[in-house]
């Protein structure tokens, strides 16, 4: 069986550099934290998840290229080959996905960002109900965790389009202290992942709460 193909890192740097010209030309970030991100070396950015655009400002404001992990009913027409194309990752989340697991491993062995919403929908983007494939990736990728807060692009709907902030309205995105997930032992066991878990939600909740200190949301 052909094992999946990792997406390029030059493949998500035009996808940064696409993000970086949208998200600047219809909004304006404020990004507060970005020196804290690792300048090197296999890295996770665990984001919050209440709006559609939150990944897309990631992707253009983070200071390295990004591999989200996309849900496959994303990956639809002309949009398929384009999120390929910019090196983003599709997933099936009704089961256990291989093939997506296999490449998402690859991002991080070959010293990649990996970018995760933990809740694994879109909701509050509070941090509240995290799935443990965070845990799985951080812990069998020997990777720190990037907290990420974005905040403002669910305020309110705009105008022009319903379905996005309003336009020249400020988002803010929060990068927090990289941390460990495992506990150092290496262990993989059901219950070191429920305690790296346990771990994250509390790192990602605090750093939340942080950001909202910060920016006023």
């Amino acid at each position: 069986m052909t094992q999946p193909s990792v997406p390029s890192e030059k493949g998500a740097e035009v996808g940064r550099r696409i993000g970086v010209g949208l998200m600047y030309g219809l909004w304006k970030p404020r990004v507060l934290g970005a020196w804290k991100v690792p300048a090197t070396g296999p890295l996770i950015f665990a984001v919050n998840h209440s709006h559609n655009i939150d990944g897309p400002m990631v992707m253009g404001v983070a200071p390295r290229p990004t591999h989200f992990l996309i849900k496959k009913e994303a990956f639809v027409g002309p949009l398929d080959p384009f999120l390929r194309g910019i090196g983003q990752l599709k997933v099936d989340r009704r089961g256990t996905d291989r093939a997506a697991i296999t490449q998402a491993l690859g991002v991080l062995e070959n010293g990649g960002v990996l970018g995760i919403f933990p809740e694994g929908t879109r909701g509050e983007g509070d941090f509240a109900s995290l799935r443990a494939g965070l845990a799985y990736f951080a812990v069998r990728g020997g990777a720190p965790i990037v907290p990420v807060a974005v905040l403002g692009s669910s305020e309110r709907p705009g105008r022009l389009v319903k379905g996005l902030p309003p336009l020249r309205s400020r988002v803010d995105v929060v990068f927090g202290d990289p941390f460990e997930a495992g506990d150092g032992s290496g262990r993989r066991t059901r219950k070191a992942l429920d305690e790296a878990t346990e771990r994250i939600q509390k790192q990602l909740t605090a750093h939340l709460e942080n950001a909202r200190r910060l920016t006023g949301r």
